[in-house]
C-alpha cells in the first residue's frame, strides 16, 4: 500500500536523518573493518527497515513500489554496504515468498523477515550459471516426503548471516529454464555449508559467500511455487529487484554529485573556485542532468508497476541506464576532485569502487539490453498510417 500524504514525508524525513546522523559517519569504519556494526543492524530492525516490502498482514509496511524506491533513494545516500543489510529482505530474499508462497509458507517466514529476526539470501548464481541463469546445475531429487539438494552457489549476498535461502535447483530432465524449481532452505541444515566472505573490489561490509549443498534434505513443502516453475519465480523476483537497484544507483549518484559540488565550490585554482571553470561546471551539469533522468525513469516505472502494468522492459531500461549513469557520475567526481579523488581521504575513490558492481549484479548491462530488445520484438507493430 502507498504511504499517504501525511505519513510519507514523516517516514522519509526519519530515514533521511538516520542516514545522515548514523550511517554516513560510520562509512570509513565499515570500509576498514569490512563489518557493519551490530548496533546498526539493531537500529534498522527498530526502524522497521527489514519489512518495508513485506505485507502489513505479516508485520511489514507493505510499501508500494513508488514508496519503496523513494525510501531507497534516501538509504542509498550512505555506503551501499548499509543497504545490503536489509536489501535481500526487501527484494530477492522475500519477494518470491510474497508472490508465490503458500499461506503456510508466508505465515512461517514473513513476519520474521519483516522484523529482521530472519535474514534472507537468494541462491541462484553458480560458477557456470551467471548471466546464463538457466544453466543451473544444482540438483534436487525426490526422496520420500522431501527433496535432497546437491550443488554449489557462488557470490551469495548475506549468506554468512542468512537464516533462509531461496535456492534454485534442477528437478527434472527438461533443458534450460523448464527444469528448474525454487526451494526455501533454512540455514543450519546438515550438509549446508557457507564459505568465508569473498575479498572484493568495493562494498566492504556487504558480504558475499559460496554456499554448498551436500545431500541437504528439505521437506516437500519447501518447494516455492510449482515444480518446474523456479525460473519464473526467479525472473519475477529479479524484475522487481532491478527497479530497486536502479533506485539504489540514483541515491548513490545524488550523494556522489553532492560531494563533488561541495568540493568544487571550495577548491580554489587560478584564483577562483573550480566550479566557476567551464569544463568543471560542464562535468557537474552532465551528472545532474543524467541523475534527474534516472530518477524520472525509476519513478515512472514504479508508478506503472503499482498500476498493475507489466514492466519487464521498463525495469531493465531503468537498471541499465541508472547503473551506467552512476558509474559516469562517480568517474566525473574523481576527475573533479583531481588527485584528492584518487586517494582514500575524501571517500570518492571508495564510491568509485563501490558503484562498479551495479552494472553486474541482478543482471549485467548486457543482459538488460537483451531483455529490452526481446520486449521490443514482442511489442505490437506500430502503425505509420496518418
Amino acid at each position: 500500500m502507498p504511504l499517504d500524504a501525511e505519513t510519507r514525508p514523516i517516514f522519509l524525513d526519519t530515514l533521511r536523518r538516520f542516514v545522515a546522523e548514523t550511517l554516513i559517519p560510520l562509512e570509513r569504519q565499515v570500509a576498514e573493518t569490512d563489518e557493519v556494526p551490530e548496533a546498526v543492524w539493531a537500529q534498522m530492525r527498530e526502524l522497521g527497515l527489514f519489512g518495508l516490502t513485506v505485507p502489513e498482514a505479516h508485520g511489514g509496511m507493505g510499501l508500494c513500489m513508488e514508496d519503496e524506491v523513494r525510501a531507497v533513494f534516501e538509504l542509498a545516500r550512505a555506503s551501499p554496504a548499509f543497504r545490503s543489510v536489509v536489501g535481500t529482505n526487501l527484494g530477492i530474499g522475500s519477494q518470491g515468498l510474497v508472490m508465490f508462497g503458500t499461506p503456510l509458507q508466508q505465515a512461517r517466514w514473513l513476519s520474521g523477515i519483516a522484523s529482521g529476526a530472519i535474514v534472507t539470501a537468494f541462491a541462484l548464481t553458480e560458477a557456470e550459471a551467471g548471466s546464463d541463469s538457466a544453466a543451473v546445475t544444482t540438483r534436487a531429487r525426490r526422496e520420500g516426503a522431501g527433496w535432497v539438494l546437491n550443488g554449489a552457489k557462488r557470490y551469495i549476498t548475506n549468506a554468512d548471516r542468512a537464516h533462509l535461502f531461496t535456492v534454485m535447483a534442477r528437478t527434472g530432465e527438461a533443458p534450460g529454464a523448464r527444469g528448474i524449481s525454487a526451494f526455501l532452505v533454512p540455514a543450519g541444515l546438515p550438509g549446508l555449508q557457507i564459505g568465508p566472505p569473498e575479498r572484493k573490489m568495493g562494498q566492504q561490509g556487504a558480504h558475499i559467500c559460496e554456499v554448498w549443498f551436500d545431500d541437504v534434505l528439505v521437506p516437500d513443502d519447501a518447494l516455492l511455487g510449482a515444480e518446474g516453475a523456479g525460473f519464473r519465480v526467479a525472473m519475477a523476483t529479479l524484475e522487481k529487484g532491478r527497479l530497486h537497484i536502479a533506485a539504489l544507483c540514483v541515491g548513490a549518484a545524488s550523494r556522489i554529485l553532492e560531494e563533488a559540488v561541495a568540493w568544487a565550490r571550495t577548491r580554489i585554482q587560478f584564483g577562483r573556485p573550480i566550479i566557476e571553470h567551464q569544463l568543471v561546471a560542464g562535468m557537474l551539469a552532465e551528472s545532474q542532468a543524467e541523475l534527474l533522468a534516472g530518477r524520472a525513469m525509476v519513478l515512472e516505472a514504479a508508478r506503472a508497476r503499482d498500476a498493475g502494468a507489466p514492466i519487464p522492459l521498463e525495469a531493465s531500461a531503468a537498471k541499465l541506464f541508472c547503473s551506467e549513469m552512476v558509474g559516469r557520475v562517480a568517474d566525473r567526481a574523481v576527475q573533479v576532485f583531481g588527485g584528492a579523488g584518487y586517494v582514500a581521504d575524501t571517500g570518492i575513490e571508495r564510491w568509485y569502487r563501490d558503484v562498479r558492481i551495479f552494472r553486474i549484479y541482478e543482471g549485467t548491462s548486457e543482459i538488460q539490453k537483451l531483455v529490452i530488445a526481446r520486449e521490443l520484438a514482442r511489442a505490437p507493430q506500430p502503425s505509420f498510417n496518418s
